[in-house]
């Protein structure tokens, strides 16, 4: 029983999700991003917060919004919005990109603050749902989302074990290359000064100095 409670408070505190406030002004668009692996679900929900400059004027800014993956493809794009929500799963390994602009539709109004709700993998999927398909609930459910969130630990690891073995590929590659440089360096300056000795001792024979 112990480790069942320890399991279920596992499983709770796992889909816990904070929301990201963003200050986003018309002359430059504001971005979040994350570095997500390949096939992962990611869900997210953004809306305009209305605050007192609002409320006087009775108008809510919109803003625009644009989601790219890392290769620069658009994923999720609306103008003139006050709210809204998108989701896809990724198809390639990298940095994606939500960047927000507000719209100038407010008079005297230069910001807004926006809220993102951005989930990825198992805290994006919708588990009412789920258990309503399966036809289980309770513990089961609960034991559902804790192999969901070792599946999601292990596919991690091996992005991040993946990750590693390309950046030490990388580090050795420039390291080759700082050493041929060096090398090929060292061998110039060698050359030049046997050069200059050659030259030297050319010029002081034909003055007869030596």
């Amino acid at each position: 029983m112990e480790v069942l409670k320890v399991l279920l408070v596992a499983a709770m505190a796992m889909t816990t999700v904070e929301a990201v406030w963003l200050e986003v002004s018309t002359s430059w668009p504001k971005c979040i991003h994350e570095e997500i692996r390949n096939n992962v679900l990611v869900f997210a929900n953004y809306f305009v917060i209305r605050d007192d400059d609002h409320i006087q004027a009775n108008v809510l800014p919109t803003v625009s919004v644009e989601v790219t993956s890392p290769f620069g493809n658009n994923l999720h794009h609306e103008e003139n919005v006050t709210h809204g929500q998108f989701a896809f799963t990724t198809t390639e390994p990298g940095k994606y990109l939500a960047c927000f602009l507000m719209n100038n539709n407010v008079p005297g109004s230069k910001s807004v603050t926006v809220g993102i709700m951005w989930k990825t993998g198992i805290d994006a999927k919708d588990w009412d749902s789920i258990a309503k398909k399966e036809k289980i609930e309770g513990v089961e459910l609960e034991l559902m989302k804790l192999e969901g969130l070792v599946q999601t630990i292990r596919e991690n690891l091996v992005y991040l074990k993946k990750r590693e073995e390309e950046m030490r590929a990388v580090s050795e590659r420039t390291n080759a290359a700082v050493a041929r440089f060096s090398i090929m360096s060292l061998s110039i300056c060698i050359l030049a000064a046997a050069m200059q000795i050659w030259y030297l001792k050319c010029f002081f024979r034909k003055k007869k100095l030596i």
